[in-house]
């Protein structure tokens, strides 16, 4: 028996679930919904009974795999390691294709987020840079070259 394999979205955990909200906005991501989330399901599927969950999707225009970003109102986040660099074991990034990465890049510098290293190109393919977002979120943004 075959089944179909589709990507549904990301999940992100961050504290504040506004500065997040707004950071992948002005990226481009267009809301999707907003919503509280407790009972059986969430303290089933995340094995933390009693857990509440501010939950924020988002979906990039026209479509595709969506970002979900998640609240716990209880109990409360554990912090994790913001200042994560690439070799440390978890989610690396998320990574979005943009139409013109030095352009988005000043915009987020303006709003005080910056790069973890430099702008990178790949066998004169695509560039690439990863900026440090909301909560050390790390985010890789990628244009196409030629």
């Amino acid at each position: 028996m075959t089944h179909q394999l589709r990507f549904d979205h990301i999940g992100v955990t961050v504290a504040d679930i506004d500065t997040a909200t707004e950071f992948f906005v002005g990226l481009g991501l267009e809301l999707e919904g907003r919503a509280f989330v407790e009972g059986e399901f969430i303290d089933t599927v995340c094995g933390i009974p009693g857990a509440r969950c501010e939950v924020v999707m988002l979906r990039p225009p026209g479509g595709g795999t969506s970002l979900e970003l998640a609240r716990f109102v209880r109990p409360d986040h554990v912090q994790g390691s913001p200042e994560a660099m690439a070799n440390e074991l978890g989610l690396r990034n998320v990574c979005f294709e943009v139409d013109d990465l030095d352009a988005v890049l000043e915009r987020l510098a303006a709003d005080g987020y910056g790069l973890v290293g430099g702008v990178g190109a790949y066998e004169d393919a695509v560039r690439m840079a990863y900026v440090r977002g909301p909560e050390g979120i790390v985010v890789s943004l990628t244009d196409r070259i030629g």
